[in-house]
C-alpha cells in the first residue's frame, strides 16, 4: 500500500525485525558510565554509543537503496523503448509522406505531359494539311522508313553471322578478317539506322514547320519538344536516381512564367497562322535522296568484302584441312608400321629364350665336373659370354621396345589431335559456308536498301 518500493521491501525475507534508529530517551539508563562491562561472549562494545546516529545505515535502509536502484533502472529501459518506437513511428510517417509527396508530383507531370503531347498533335495535325510539297516530303519520308526497315534483314544477318561463329571451336576460333568484316558491316548498319531515324525526326518536323510561321511556329514545336524532354526525364527520376542534386534556390516560381491558360492561347495562335503558312522543303528532300543513294551503295560495297572475305577464309580452311588429312594418312601408316615393329622386338625378345635357356643350362651341367675337371677352360668362358651378350641383346630390345610402344602412343596422340583438328576445320567450314554464306544470299536488293520496295 506504500507504493513499489514498500511492495518490494514487503516481499524481502529478514531473519529479524531491523534495529530502531535511536533508542527512545526514557529507556536509556541513568548514568553512561555506570554501566556494567559484560565480558561474555554475547557482550557488544557499541552499547556505550547506542543512543547516537552512526555513519552505518540500518539493513531496512540497504533494502530500500537497492529496491530505488531497480526501479530507476526499469523506468530507464521502459522510457528508453518508448523513445525508440516513437522514433520509429516517426521515421515511417515521414517516409510515408515522402513517398505520397513524390507520387503526386509525377502524376502531376504524367498530366503536364499529356497536355503538352495534345497541342504537339494539333500542331502535327495542321501539318498534315499542307499542299503538294509536303505531299514530296511524306513519300520521302515513307522511302527512309521502308529503308530503315530494309536495313533489319541485314543487321540481323550479320549478328547471325557473328553469332554463328562464335560456335567455332579453338583453336579456329580466331578474330580474322571475316570477324572484322562483319564488325564493319554491323557496326555501318547502325550507324546507317541511327542516321536514318535522325533523318526520319527531321522530316517530321519538316513537315510539322510546314504548317507553322517561320520563326514563331518552329520556337513553339521546339520548346514544347524540349520541355516534353525536361518534364519527361523529370517524371523518370526516383529515389535511386543517380543524377540528381540539391536545388535550394529552384523553389520559387519565376516572374517571367506563363499560366496554363496563356500557355495554351500560344499555341492556338500558332496552330491559326499556320495555316496560313508553309515553307519549302526540296533541300530535305533532295538530302534524303542523297542519303538513301549512299547508304545502299556502302552496303553493297561492305557486303561484296565481307562476301569475299568469306570465300578466302573457306578456301583456308579447305587447304589446312586437306593438309591435315594427309598427314593424318601418314600418320596412320607410321602407326601400322609401328605396330608391326614392336610386334617385331617382341617375338625378338622371345626369340632370346631358347638361346639363353640352352646356354644357361650348358653353364649348370658343367658345374658337375668332378675335382680339377671343374676349369675355366675357354669353354667356360664362351659360355658366359654368351649369356652375357644374350642378356645385353634382351635389354637392347626391351629398352627399344619400350622406346617403340612411346613412339607409338605419341603417334595415337597425333592422330587424335589430327582427327579432332579436322572435325574442327570440318565445323568451321560448316559454319562459314552451310550456316553464314548461305543466310547471306537473302541480302536485301539495292531498290530495297534506297527505300524503292
Amino acid at each position: 500500500r506504500g507504493g513499489p518500493g514498500a511492495m518490494a521491501q514487503a516481499t524481502v525475507p529478514l531473519t529479524k525485525e531491523p534495529a530502531p534508529q535511536t533508542v527512545p530517551a526514557s529507556h536509556l539508563p541513568m548514568k553512561a558510565w555506570e554501566v556494567a562491562v559484560n565480558m561474555g561472549p554475547h557482550s557488544s562494545s557499541g552499547l556505550a554509543t547506542a543512543g547516537f546516529r552512526t555513519a552505518k545505515y540500518v539493513p531496512a535502509e540497504w533494502y530500500q537503496s537497492n529496491i530505488d536502484l531497480y526501479h530507476k533502472a526499469f523506468a530507464g529501459c521502459e522510457q528508453a523503448e518508448r523513445g525508440r518506437a516513437e522514433a520509429k513511428d516517426l521515421a515511417k510517417h515521414a517516409a510515408a509522406a515522402s513517398q505520397r509527396a513524390q507520387q503526386a508530383s509525377t502524376a502531376t507531370l504524367g498530366q503536364r505531359l499529356q497536355d503538352i503531347h495534345f497541342w504537339k498533335a494539333e500542331l502535327q495535325k495542321e501539318i498534315e494539311d499542307l499542299d503538294a510539297e509536303t505531299g514530296l516530303l511524306a513519300a520521302q519520308k515513307l522511302r527512309l522508313e521502308r529503308a530503315l526497315d530494309a536495313t533489319e534483314v541485314p543487321y540481323a544477318i550479320a549478328t547471325d553471322n557473328l553469332q554463328c561463329r562464335e560456335r567455332r571451336q579453338p583453336p579456329d576460333l580466331v578474330s580474322d578478317e571475316v570477324e572484322r568484316e562483319l564488325l564493319k558491316e554491323a557496326e555501318l548498319i547502325r550507324n546507317i539506322q541511327e542516321l536514318l531515324k535522325r533523318t526520319l525526326m527531321q522530316a517530321g518536323n519538316q513537315m510539322r514547320l510546314n504548317r507553322h510561321h517561320k520563326e514563331i511556329c518552329e520556337i513553339d514545336w521546339s520548346d514544347k519538344v524540349e520541355t516534353y524532354n525536361i518534364d519527361d526525364k523529370c517524371g523518370r527520376y526516383s529515389n535511386q536516381s543517380t543524377n540528381t542534386q540539391f536545388h535550394p534556390s529552384s523553389v520559387k516560381f519565376e516572374e517571367s512564367a506563363s499560366t496554363p491558360e496563356t500557355w495554351a492561347k500560344f499555341s492556338h495562335d500558332n496552330i491559326d497562322r499556320a495555316e496560313r503558312e508553309k515553307l519549302a522543303s526540296i533541300n530535305l528532300r533532295a538530302l534524303i535522296d542523297n542519303i538513301l543513294h549512299d547508304i545502299s551503295e556502302d552496303l553493297r560495297m561492305q557486303s561484296a568484302a565481307v562476301n569475299e572475305a568469306f570465300a578466302k577464309r573457306c578456301e583456308e580452311l579447305d587447304d589446312a584441312k586437306h593438309k591435315l588429312e594427309h598427314h593424318l594418312r601418314k600418320v596412320l601408316k607410321e602407326i601400322g608400321d609401328e605396330e608391326a615393329s614392336i610386334a617385331a622386338l617382341r617375338q625378338a625378345i622371345r626369340d632370346k629364350e631358347a638361346p639363353m635357356r640352352v646356354a644357361q643350362t650348358r653353364l649348370y651341367d658343367r658345374s658337375f665336373r668332378p675335382n680339377v675337371e671343374l676349369c675355366r677352360d675357354e669353354a667356360q668362358y664362351r659360355l658366359i659370354s654368351e649369356v652375357e651378350e644374350l642378356m645385353e641383346s634382351v635389354e637392347s630390345l626391351k629398352r627399344k621396345l619400350l622406346e617403340s610402344e612411346q613412339s607409338l602412343r605419341n603417334l595415337e596422340d597425333t592422330r587424335m589431335n589430327l582427327e579432332k583438328e579436322i572435325a574442327v576445320k570440318t565445323n568451321s567450314i560448316f559454319i562459314d559456308r552451310q550456316k553464314c554464306m548461305a543466310h547471306r544470299t537473302h541480302y536485301p536488293v539495292v531498290l530495297k536498301l534506297a527505300g524503292y520496295q
